[in-house]
C-alpha cells in the first residue's frame, strides 16, 4: 500500500495529540515534517515520532515545508486564524490539504478558499472528527433509510466547559483566550452542524438560506478566573475582560423548510454533549438522553414515561448500526474522541491514495465555518436574519 508522506503544521493540543495517538500508528501515513512557531514543540514532536520509527525535519515556517518533493500533502492544525491562508498556499502549490475544524473570520476569504481549491482541483478535506461519531452516523443511516420520516427540526451543540483551558491560554500558548476577548460568535459550530448538515444533505440537494444568532451576557469565565485567582496558571488572565458571550443560540433555516438551531455553551459550569437532536414525521433521535423515540415502537403511554425508556440507544445499533461503524467494531476502535479521529484520517487518506473525492469537501468548509462570521454580524445587528451564502453556485441543486 502506497504511504502518504505528511507534513503536520501546529503542534499544540491538538496538533500534538493527534501524532501521539493516531497518526504515528496509521500505515497509510509516514511523517516526513512538522512545523511550528515554538523549538521546543517542534522537538517534543520529533522525538516523539522517532521513537515511532519516523524522522520528520522540523520546521519554523510553514511555507518551507510545503512542497510537493517534501510532501505528499499536509494537515493544518494551526490556530483557527491562519487555517485558510495556510492552506489554501498549500493549494496553490498543488499539496493535497486537511485542514482542522474552527470557524472563519471572514465570508471573503471562504470564497477564496472554495476559488483556489477550484481552479487547481487540488483534494482538500476539512477534518470534521464528529461526521465519523458512532451516534451522528447512526442518525445519518436511520434518515437515509426512511426510518425517522421527512425531516422536520434538528440542533445539537458545542457544550463543552473550556473555562480552565481559556483562563490558562496564556500558560499553555493557547489561542482561544484571545479569541474570547475580542469576538462574539458561535465560534465553533462544526462539530454540530457538520453532522446536521450532512443528514440534511447541505450542498447536495438542500441548503442554508437564512441564519440568526442570539448572544447572552458574557459573566462565565470572569467568574472562574475570580475563583481561581489564586491559581498561577491564570495569573496572566485576572485583568481580562471578555467580549465572548457565555451562551450562543443560532437559528438557520433551510431550502427544503427544514429548521435548524445550534448552541454554543462553553464558559459555564456543565457536562460535555453535542446534543444532537434529529427529529421527523416518524420519530426522533436524542443524543441528551440517549434515546431513539419511533412512533412505531410506542404507545400511548410511552409519551408521558419515556424516562423508563432513556438509553434505548443499543436496540437501534444492533438494527441500524452505519456499515462504517459495524466494521470499525470488529477491527477494533481506536483511541482519540472515542475513535473519531482514526475515521476521519483514514477516509482523507483513503480518498487521496485511490484518487476519490473528498468526503467533506471545500464546500463543506465554506458552509460550516461561514456560520462564525455571520452569527458574528447577526448578533451585533441584535439577532437580524441574515442571508447565508451558497458557496456552490447554484450546484447544490444537482449535486
Amino acid at each position: 500500500m502506497r504511504r502518504l508522506k505528511l507534513g503536520v503544521v501546529g503542534l499544540g493540543q491538538r496538533g500534538f495529540s493527534l501524532l501521539k495517538y493516531e497518526l504515528l500508528d496509521m500505515a497509510e501515513y509516514e511523517i516526513v515534517a512538522v512545523c511550528d512557531d515554538y523549538e521546543d514543540r517542534i522537538e517534543a514532536a520529533q522525538q516523539l515520532c522517532n521513537e515511532k520509527g519516523h524522522f520528520p525535519t522540523g520546521f519554523s515556517n510553514p511555507y518551507d515545508l510545503m512542497h510537493p518533493e517534501i510532501i505528499d500533502c499536509v494537515f493544518i492544525a494551526t490556530p483557527w486564524l491562519t487555517h485558510i491562508e495556510l492552506s489554501i498556499e498549500a493549494l496553490k502549490r498543488h499539496i493535497p490539504v486537511a485542514m482542522e475544524v474552527g470557524g472563519a473570520y471572514d465570508i471573503h476569504e471562504l470564497w477564496k478558499l472554495v476559488e483556489v481549491q477550484q481552479e487547481t482541483q487540488t483534494p482538500f478535506m476539512f477534518m470534521e472528527n464528529c461526521c465519523y461519531g458512532r451516534l451522528e452516523l447512526l442518525a445519518l443511516n436511520m434518515v437515509e433509510q426512511g426510518v425517522l420520516g421527512e425531516l422536520v427540526h434538528l440542533s445539537g451543540g458545542y457544550l463543552h466547559d473550556l473555562r480552565d483551558e481559556i483562563s490558562e491560554g496564556y500558560h499553555r500558548r493557547h489561542y482561544r483566550i484571545d479569541e474570547y476577548q475580542k469576538r462574539n460568535a458561535e465560534n465553533y459550530p462544526t462539530h454540530e452542524i457538520g453532522p446536521i448538515a450532512k443528514i440534511l444533505g447541505i450542498n447536495r440537494g438542500n441548503r442554508f438560506v437564512t441564519i440568526s444568532s442570539q448572544a447572552s451576557k458574557s459573566v462565565g469565565l470572569h467568574d472562574y478566573i475570580v475563583r481561581h485567582g489564586t491559581d498561577e496558571k491564570i495569573k496572566d488572565a485576572r485583568s481580562l475582560s471578555f467580549n465572548q458571550a457565555d451562551v450562543v443560540v443560532t437559528t438557520l433555516k433551510c431550502a427544503n423548510g427544514e429548521l435548524v438551531t445550534i448552541k454554543l455553551d462553553t464558559t459555564l459550569p456543565r457536562y460535555y454533549s453535542r446534543g444532537l437532536y434529529v427529529q421527523g414525521t416518524k420519530g426522533l433521535i436524542n443524543e441528551e438522553n440517549q434515546s431513539v423515540f419511533l412512533e412505531e415502537d410506542t404507545t400511548l403511554r410511552d409519551h408521558f414515561t419515556w424516562k423508563e425508556q432513556f438509553n434505548n440507544l443499543e436496540r437501534y445499533y444492533e438494527r441500524y448500526e452505519h456499515p462504517i461503524w459495524k466494521n470499525y467494531l470488529t477491527q477494533g476502535v481506536r483511541k482519540g474522541h472515542d475513535g473519531m479521529d482514526y475515521l476521519v484520517f483514514k477516509a482523507f487518506a483513503d480518498a487521496l491514495i485511490n484518487d476519490e473525492p473528498m468526503p467533506i469537501d471545500v464546500y463543506d468548509a465554506a458552509t460550516w465555518m461561514a456560520i462564525t462570521t455571520l452569527s458574528e454580524q447577526s448578533i451585533s445587528l441584535g439577532g437580524q436574519v441574515l442571508p447565508f451564502p451558497d458557496f456552490t453556485l447554484g450546484k447544490w441543486t444537482k449535486r
